[in-house]
């Protein structure tokens, strides 16, 4: 559960991630913008699929990841959550080693939905792995102003 007060501090944002899919991944959050995040996600025997290669389910959990706490950071937590709608992915590149690096941005920060895109690319080559994209649905928290009485 997110935390009272969400801020852009990165030792609070890497606790979100304990004892989640991100945690077992090795996801670390290392920056954050105004309506960016970035982070990085081993390449290793967690991640790879069968052929060595990074497996296009950890790329888009990476993706998920940093699509999921940047649009929180985009709302007032005691009121509102940001959920997933609808997350897309194009592999474009297989990586065997290291580390990738997401960095999310948003495209769109509304009201009700918001839309992220996540570019991952290989840390030590800068080479495109992966470009994704996702939708989130801003929703107000049990007890809050449109349903008080929850």
């Amino acid at each position: 559960m997110y935390p009272e007060y969400l801020s852009a501090d990165l030792a609070q944002l890497n606790a979100l991630c304990r004892n989640t899919l991100g945690e077992q991944l090795g996801i670390e959050i290392t920056a954050v913008g105004e309506r960016s995040l970035t982070g990085r996600m081993p390449v290793d025997r967690r991640t790879h699929q069968p052929m060595g290669l990074l497996h296009g389910g950890a790329s888009v959990a990476l993706a998920e990841t940093l699509g999921s706490i940047g649009a929180q950071l985009q709302v007032d937590v005691r009121k509102k959550a940001c959920v997933g709608l609808e997350i897309n992915a194009n592999h474009l590149k297989g990586v065997h080693s290291g580390y990738v690096v997401g960095h999310a941005t948003a495209l769109h920060v509304g009201r009700s939905t918001q839309v992220w895109e996540i570019r991952i690319t290989h840390e030590e080559t800068g080479v495109l792995v992966c470009v994704s994209r996702i939708t989130m649905a801003v929703i107000d928290l049990p007890g809050g102003p449109q349903n008080p009485a929850a």
